[in-house]
């Protein structure tokens, strides 16, 4: 097993305990906005780094290139979501949690 090997495992393997992180914290979290900011700095965070993992294994400069291209496109479209179900949500009259 070379360096890149492990480096890239070791990426993947961080990319999945964000994940898992993630989900724990959108489980966990008592409102819905805290739920979004977890799940959403989770999977970014996730992604990047299994993104960068899969880049260094990849063959081409092309193929790094969709890579980043479907990671970008994730952001965008995380945030977007995270955006109208936060701005939904206080829409409805659901208020932020604050500490007791």
């Amino acid at each position: 097993m070379t360096m890149i090997d492990l480096l890239s495992a070791l990426l993947v393997l961080a990319g999945a305990a964000f994940f898992f992180a993630g989900t724990v914290g959108m489980l966990r979290f008592p409102d819905v906005f805290s739920r979004l900011h977890a799940l959403t700095k989770g999977d970014n965070v996730g992604l990047g780094l299994t993104v960068l993992g899969l880049a260094l294994r990849a063959d081409s400069l092309a193929t790094v290139g969709k890579l980043v291209l479907v990671w970008m496109l994730v952001l965008l479209a995380g945030a977007t979501a995270s955006h109208l179900i936060a701005r939904s949500s206080l829409r409805r009259g659901i208020k932020p949690w604050t500490a007791p």
